[in-house]
């Protein structure tokens, strides 16, 4: 560790007092029955003595040399390959997911290292998220249609 405990420093003869300590202005109750309560004691209160747990004075340790640094040792089977990750299909991929809400959908994941193919695959995502916000705009204001011609029939019947 970068600091320790100072060896010299020690604990004042004065420190160890209760933390907690009996009422001085609690007093026992008129109608206190030591055979039926109990010996009475008096409530607890906070010490404005005490000063917590001692603790010894942290110094500088003339031992410590830093944080240890492992040494880099040259791997002679090590290749450097480029195309290490570079598959022309995954087939298949795989999300671990734990969301509070349900009916989140993930749908064309795009793994590449194509701009030009970003680029084209952003356009075509960006069309249609605008074509399913408006989608959804329809629907809910097709709801909201419903449900207030519903509320003008229930308040029609009332009267």
């Amino acid at each position: 560790d970068k600091q320790m405990d100072d060896p010299e420093d020690s604990k004042p003869e004065d420190w160890d007092v209760p933390q907690h300590i009996a009422d001085p202005e609690a007093t026992k109750p008129e109608d206190w029955d030591d055979e039926m309560d109990g010996e009475w004691e008096a409530p607890q209160i906070d010490n404005p003595e005490y000063k917590g747990e001692w603790k010894a004075k942290r110094i500088d340790n003339p031992e410590y040399k830093g944080e240890w640094v492992h040494p880099q040792i040259a791997n002679p089977e090590y290749e450097d390959d480029s195309e290490l990750y570079a598959y022309d299909s995954f087939g298949a991929i795989g999300f671990d997911l734990w969301q509070v809400k349900s009916g989140t959908i993930f749908d064309s994941v795009l793994i590449t290292d194509d701009e030009a193919a970003l680029a084209t695959q952003v356009a075509a995502f960006k069309v249609r998220a605008e074509g399913e916000a408006a989608a959804k705009k329809t629907a809910e204001d097709a709801e909201t249609a419903a449900k207030e011609a519903e509320e003008a029939l229930k308040a029609a019947e009332k009267e």
